[in-house]
């Protein structure tokens, strides 16, 4: 790669970056080794710098925040058939909860939202919103289509195995995680969300694309359903795993946080349950405990590249 394309590279990372947040303040550092004399010269800066860092990083000190301040990400991962009945209407109506507060939630998983777009359109607050919804789906099911694949291709062979035999079937219960507040904005990935309430963001069903591009999108905590047990996590923002089942809490606990199965059981409501787990993030967001991948170091993180994954 030539000089000229590294520095080209550069700025339109800086322009990108401007864009989501005039006002950005981190710390972005670059490396370029064409410019360092040697590799080792550049890997010592980068540890140098790194240390350097985290000096400041531990000068940080929380302070109070309004629960507006919240953006939770929305996503499944290994879904069963008691998904859209426990977890994920639970899951939604935190979103509903956080965005009656002026908070922000972000839904993803564009293929696992075939099937329901019109219940999705009807809720937008927008018509440039609504249309743009509608354009990102059809361009993204095209291209899958393009290379001998589509939506219809979903479902994982444990989700068959669980009852959702469709990606309409598995859609009508993923969706649920949106709750029932209208559509704020409809998102591009990896565009940043900036209007409070629910998002729609662009990205595959891929558990990690996916979650990588929510806490891109400015996701301070992900709420993770799951019911054949999937384990995952971020390196920038905590994930907290609930189970949709509560055989699956047993089996597994060392990677769930909570247990919606209870909905099931009929020992909570969805309500009931919902709150709990806003409980719950407002104390892992504020600090006072760790999620399970966090616990675990699971550091997963993988950019979507706009290949066909579904």
């Amino acid at each position: 790669m030539s000089l000229g394309c590294q520095n080209a590279q550069v700025r339109i990372l800086r322009e990108e970056i401007r864009k989501r947040d005039p006002e950005f303040a981190k710390p972005v550092l670059v490396f370029e080794q064409q410019q360092s004399g040697s590799e080792f010269a550049m890997l010592s800066e980068a540890i140098r710098q790194t240390f350097v860092g985290l000096v400041d990083a531990d000068k940080s000190a929380r302070s109070p925040a309004p629960l507006s301040r919240l953006s939770v990400a929305l996503k499944c991962g290994g879904s069963d058939g008691f998904s859209g009945i426990s977890a994920n209407p639970a899951t939604g109506h935190v979103a509903d909860l956080v965005t009656a507060l002026g908070g922000t939630s972000v839904l993803a998983e564009f293929p696992e939202l075939c099937g329901v777009e019109q219940a999705l359109i009807d809720r937008c607050v927008r018509q440039e919103d609504a249309d743009r919804f509608i354009q990102l789906m059809r361009a993204y099911a095209a291209r899958a289509e393009a290379v001998g694949s589509g939506f219809d291709m979903n479902p994982s062979p444990g989700n068959i195995r669980d009852g959702l035999i469709t990606d309409a079937m598995k859609s009508a219960g993923a969706a649920k995680k949106g709750g029932s507040s209208p559509v704020a904005a409809v998102l591009d990935y990896p565009e940043y969300a900036t209007r409070p309430g629910l998002n729609l963001l662009c990205t595959p069903g891929n558990d990690v694309e996916a979650v990588t591009a929510q806490v891109g999108a400015g996701a301070n905590v992900v709420l993770f359903t799951t019911g054949l047990g999937t384990p995952t996590g971020n390196p920038i923002v905590p994930v907290v795993k609930i189970a949709t089942n509560s055989e699956l809490e047993q089996r597994m606990r060392d990677i769930i946080d909570i247990d919606a199965g209870t909905i099931v059981s009929g020992e909570k409501t969805v309500e009931q349950m919902g709150e709990a787990i806003l409980d719950l993030v407002v104390r892992v967001a504020s600090g006072e405990v760790k999620t399970k991948a966090e616990l675990l170091g699971q550091d997963d993180f993988i950019p979507w590249k706009r290949g066909i994954s579904l």
